[in-house]
């Protein structure tokens, strides 16, 4: 088996693929088909990624558990990209190796009226996870700084408070004991049409499709530098950006389930003591067969 490169032995995934906080991003220069970090080939990642889950299944009942107990700890897995770049596919890879009624998915559309008459993050703050459970944000409160900023539906300057509004919340969440994991979906212009035309050329993927696709893609250079701004302004050691390139699903897949192990791996949830005398519920037990 090939070795890996030099810069990669020795290192996390997080921090091969975390944007460095404070520096400019320059999204033309990551290559959406690289793999770094990854097992040698599709067939090892997806081998290695069997142990990943069931990996992460043990370590999710554990965080469960400790939040039973009052332990505030819980994770919010926040996955953003262009459309195609595989924020469902993730949702469905990952929830596929856990427990759902640990999970908490919310996959944010549109605002609705009731959305729209409070601030941007009242909706988001709505569907955080309680303590001991994994959150799964399919999109985020990061669609308004990016489609708003695209599309133009909201001002200049409001839509550039916001960054420092982010900020401040993702502030707040890590000091109330959630751990962020963001992860921005790297896919490459090509390789979005290809998806398209998938989905075209099969009927049983069109309901996937929206002519309105067409238009975003047209914007695909607007989105581009709003995403990098994004990238660049919201990006601090408690809530940090992850680049994980998209191109390929099964390093995808395998990226994203390998961050959240090494998130949960570091905050060690353990099952909490009993708040009973183990012994003498045994004895009880015994005696009444």
């Amino acid at each position: 088996m090939p070795k890996k490169p030099a810069r990669e032995q020795g290192r996390t995934l997080r921090d091969l693929l975390r944007l460095p906080p404070g520096e400019g991003v320059e999204l033309s220069r990551y290559d959406a088909r690289a793999t770094p970090g990854a097992p040698d080939g599709k067939q090892a990642a997806r081998a290695d990624a069997e142990g990943t889950g069931r990996q992460l299944a043990r370590l999710q009942e554990r965080l469960w558990a400790a939040g039973t107990a009052g332990d505030r700890r819980r994770v919010l897995l926040v996955l953003q990209g262009m459309d195609t770049s595989g924020k469902g596919g993730t949702v469905k890879h990952v929830i596929g190796q856990l427990n759902p009624s640990g999970c908490r998915i919310t996959a944010f559309k549109a605002p609705t009226e009731e959305e729209r008459r409070h601030d941007f993050l009242w909706r988001v703050r709505r569907a955080l996870p309680e303590p001991g459970e994994i959150g799964i944000f399919d999109r985020s409160h990061y669609e308004d700084v990016l489609i708003a900023r695209v599309r133009h539906l909201a001002r200049p300057a409001e839509v550039g408070s916001r960054y420092g509004l982010i900020n401040d919340f993702e502030r707040t969440l890590a000091d109330d004991g959630v751990t962020l994991v963001k992860c921005f979906l790297h896919i490459s212009y090509d390789e979005q049409r290809r998806r398209l035309l998938r989905r075209l050329d099969r009927p049983d993927k069109h309901w996937k499709f929206d002519p309105g696709d067409i238009e975003e893609r047209a914007l695909w250079p607007a989105y581009q530098e709003a995403y990098e701004l994004a990238l660049e302004r919201c990006s601090a050691p408690y809530a940090p950006w992850y680049l994980v390139p998209a191109d390929r699903k099964w390093y995808r897949n395998w990226a994203i389930s390998r961050l959240l192990l090494e998130q949960l791996r570091e905050l060690d949830p353990r099952y909490p003591r009993a708040r009973f005398d183990v012994a003498e519920c045994r004895e009880r037990l015994l005696k009444g067969t």
